[in-house]
């Protein structure tokens, strides 16, 4: 078997050309499914949430859900769709377990959006991801593969399916192919669905959860020497965080130039993303149009969306996202580099809670660009799984503000709230870390400080009081840090006579 040698990224994005493309799927948050009326909600014993229409059963009728052609019209026009004035449904045909009916009800040459746009800030420059299609479809069950090492089908022992998922309204949003990109397709990649996940959490029509799967991304990478036609590409599946959608397509990248560099070629098929070790695994081969039998639904009528109800749901349409971010930088008084850090770490919405619970803006922003950044870096997740809440961090530096804590013993208690023992000031009182800022405590450590440096304490009595600064160090590290460093100094000078 011959090993194939993987260049470094930059060798890659220097013989080669990617392009990408991308689809998302997201769940809307109606309170029923998408052709009948069960509930929605994420979890719930297996098979519980199911109906004679979700499960395909004999003489059973879909009916179509007005909540989410809604809400799929009111996501087309916040990406500068077309909204179409006649559309319809059709059946997707294909056999898997987890589709009860063995075909989907989806859109196919007649989608209910087209043709829009969405722009995104990379690097300090705007590139427009421009949008082929947004169409409105039904999710499928939930398979879980078990007794094997992979959770995947090969190797496993049985499979269980769970339809409670079957039929959940769901939306595909499919991207045209981004050429030009170059060294920054990853980043790319990854703010254009940033910028998506924002505009769909602002109009409310979904929780956009991608760890429960109720935004979901398949990343489309092809590689192509310049000047050549593009290449084949593949179809990394269900790639469920911000982060990951970065690293699948920078993997594939690598390894499509690895394969292209000694002669081989590239498969049109679908892959995995491994999270744990960041490359992509073969699936099966990419199946084309003609293998799913498209034809128009019978039993569901055309979709004739009024102009005017259109224009009624464009004018209601949300503050978009770049323009709230705009608004906030002004407020924040931060810098466009400031701001493009902030929005790089993921952290706008975490800052703009955080303010919201009662801290200032630069507090905010130390804490989330800081110390929780740090640690999210360290732990390879997204900031906003750091284990801290906005209300916890503006408690955090209500505490340091109000003089109980110093940012040395913060960012202590922050471990102890990161690692789940309670809220900043429960922490505090547990673990005894509170500011001493009592005269009659610290005069003890004063003296002891004084005693053991003499020749610092002459000093500080000739006048130098800069050199104070040794003595208050060596009373923090006697009290652990816990000492107030403010208070310490004034017993010092008081005690040398030297204020």
């Amino acid at each position: 078997m011959t090993t194939t040698t993987l260049p470094d990224y930059d060798a890659a994005v220097a013989a080669f050309e990617p392009v990408i493309g991308l689809e998302t799927h997201v769940e809307l948050g109606t309170n029923t499914k998408m052709f009948c009326g069960c509930p929605t909600d994420f979890g719930g014993e297996p098979n519980t949430r199911v109906c004679p229409v979700c499960l395909g059963l004999p003489g059973a009728l879909p009916v179509a859900n007005k909540a989410a052609i809604e809400a799929t019209i009111r996501i087309g026009l916040a990406l500068n769709c077309s909204i179409a004035t006649w559309c319809r449904f059709a059946r997707k045909n294909y056999f898997y377990p987890d589709m009860p009916k063995n075909f989907q009800i989806s859109q196919y040459d007649e989608p209910l959006c087209v043709d829009g746009y969405l722009d995104v800030e990379v690097d300090g420059r705007t590139v427009r991801i421009g949008i082929e299609r947004v169409h409105l479809e039904e999710d499928t069950g939930k398979t879980l593969h078990v007794g094997g090492a992979t959770g995947r089908i090969h190797g496993a022992t049985e499979s269980l399916v769970d339809y409670n998922r079957a039929g959940i309204p769901l939306v595909e949003i499919v991207t045209k192919p981004v050429p030009g990109a170059g060294a920054l397709a990853p980043e790319i990649a990854r703010a254009y669905v940033t910028e998506l996940r924002d505009i769909l959490r602002g109009l409310g029509v979904s929780d956009v959860r991608m760890e429960e799967g109720s935004l979901r991304c398949d990343v489309n990478t092809s590689l192509n020497r310049p000047g050549e036609e593009w290449g084949t590409r593949t179809e990394t599946k269900n790639v469920n965080s911000l982060r990951s959608v970065e690293r699948a397509v920078r993997s594939e990248i690598i390894r499509q130039a690895a394969v292209l560099e000694s002669g081989g070629r590239i498969i049109q098929e679908t892959r995995h993303f491994s999270e744990e070790t960041g490359d992509t695994r073969p699936g099966r081969s990419k199946e084309e149009a003609t293998d799913y039998r498209y034809f128009p639904e019978p039993d569901l009528v055309p979709l004739a969306p009024d102009p005017q109800w259109v224009e009624e749901l464009r004018a209601a349409l949300p503050e978009a996202p770049r323009v709230h971010r705009k608004r906030l930088q002004e407020a924040w008084g931060l810098s466009d580099l400031d701001m493009r850090s902030v929005v790089n770490a993921g952290a706008v919405e975490l800052i703009e809670q955080t303010v919201a619970a009662g801290a200032t803006a630069a507090a905010a922003r130390k804490w989330w660009l800081g110390e929780l950044a740090r640690r999210a870096n360290e732990d390879g997740i997204e900031l906003s799984a750091v284990g801290a809440t906005p209300a916890q961090v503006a408690e955090l530096q209500t505490l340091v503000d109000g003089g109980k804590l110093n940012d040395k013993l913060a960012r202590v208690v922050l471990e102890g709230v990161i690692a789940g023992e309670g809220s900043p000031t429960a922490v505090m009182e547990a673990r005894g870390l509170a500011v001493v800022s009592d005269t009659g405590a610290l005069t003890a450590a004063v003296d002891e400080a004084i005693a053991a440096n003499p020749d610092v304490a002459a000093k500080v009595r000739d006048g130098k009081v800069a050199a104070a600064g040794a003595l208050v160090g060596a009373v923090m590290k006697t009290t652990k840090g816990q000492a107030d460093a403010k208070t310490v100094r004034e017993l010092i000078l008081e005690r040398l006579g030297a204020n």
